[in-house]
């Protein structure tokens, strides 16, 4: 448990990236957030595709409800600031992205250089992409099971807190 002003970085010294979340349900053991979404949130170019003005947020919350080990005595309704390591972020955001694209490339660029031929280098790229996505969703997994994915409780957010409020008096 972390106390108000908690320090903003991990147990390794990487800095924190902050959130909210709201407490959507909770027992003594296991606590389930909804991730809160920031006020720019269905403001920019893409809100029309990403669910929000289309009525579809609230599912998309809900399948990114997360649970965390209740030791603060959270309850429902409550809203809390979580962090993750920025570290962590990097490195999901490279197994999500990256390692598909790469591999797709590369698989593209071998079959164009050994065939020549650009009906080659197309299924090889859509053949890279599967082998890149499979990779992806086996490293997402090992990060998963080592928490390195999970975010953690640094404390309950104050009435009106907004993103860098620091809770500060």
């Amino acid at each position: 448990m972390s106390p108000a002003g908690a320090s903003l970085f991990d147990s390794g010294g990487r800095p924190l990236v902050e959130g909210f979340a709201r407490v959507v349900a909770a027992d003594t053991a296991t606590a389930w957030l909804e991730p809160e979404q920031t006020s720019s949130c269905g403001g920019c170019a893409s809100a029309a595709a990403c669910g929000v003005k289309s009525g579809q947020g609230n599912r998309r919350l809900e399948a990114r409800r997360f649970a965390l080990a209740n030791d603060c005595q959270l309850r429902v309704g409550e809203r809390v600031v979580i962090g993750i390591s920025e570290y962590a972020l990097i490195r999901a955001s490279a197994t999500a992205y990256a390692i598909p694209l790469l591999c797709m490339m590369g698989a593209a660029v071998a079959a164009q250089l050994l065939t020549g031929r650009d009906g080659w280098a197309m299924a090889a790229a859509v053949a890279g992409l599967t082998a890149g996505l499979l990779i992806a969703r086996l490293r997402a997994g090992r990060l998963q099971a080592r928490g390195d994915l999970t975010p953690r409780y640094l404390r309950h957010a104050r009435s009106g807190e907004e993103c860098n409020d620091r809770g500060e008096d």
